[in-house]
């Protein structure tokens, strides 16, 4: 109490953020394999302040399925799954983790429910840190819908329609 007091705060003005408000742990990724995965079998978007590894989750995962049953009790969870990865590079402690807190709250605003399952794990740039909420907010959302129409099949507003998805170029030692 003498503590709060010291502060100049009220107890009760700590409060903590309501159920509703949570990033539930159905929607994380939290093994290294699956990071794993989607950074070797996934594609990339790329955007200003950040770059997004996705991979479609097949449905029929069995390693998924049987782990979130052992875990939570329910089915594997439809939709995508979001992890965030900050190197050492990016600053100390204190920047990463404010970059993983931002990050974390862009994603729980825009996170919406989808029709497909899918990993995603996020990269930030040094510039996240000093790039405007908004800013970090219409590019996670830019980037969950990029990977909605790309993984769904519909084409984006502005592109032709008779591009060729898998038009890529091969990576380094594999053969066409």
């Amino acid at each position: 109490m003498m503590a709060d007091a010291a502060l100049g705060t009220r107890p009760d003005s700590a409060m903590p953020p309501s159920r509703t408000a949570r990033f539930p742990r159905t929607a994380r990724l939290l093994r290294h394999a699956d990071f794993e995965r989607v950074y070797k079998q996934g594609r990339r978007h790329f955007s200003a302040n950040l770059t997004v590894f996705y991979w479609p989750r097949p449905n029929s995962y069995p390693d998924t399925e049987t782990r979130l049953k052992k875990r939570v009790g329910a089915p594997a969870a439809q939709g995508l799954r979001v992890g965030f990865t900050v190197g050492r590079a990016l600053g100390g402690a204190v920047q990463r983790n404010r970059m993983k807190r931002r990050l974390r709250e862009a994603v729980r605003m825009s996170l919406s429910p989808v029709g497909f399952a899918a990993d995603v794990v996020i990269n930030p740039k040094k510039s996240l840190l000093t790039a405007d909420f908004a800013a970090v907010l219409t590019e996670v959302s830019r980037a969950f819908s990029i990977i909605e129409q790309k993984l769904s099949g519909k084409p984006a507003p502005g592109t032709e329609t008779n591009t060729i998805a898998g038009n890529r170029k091969p990576e380094a030692g594999s053969r066409p």
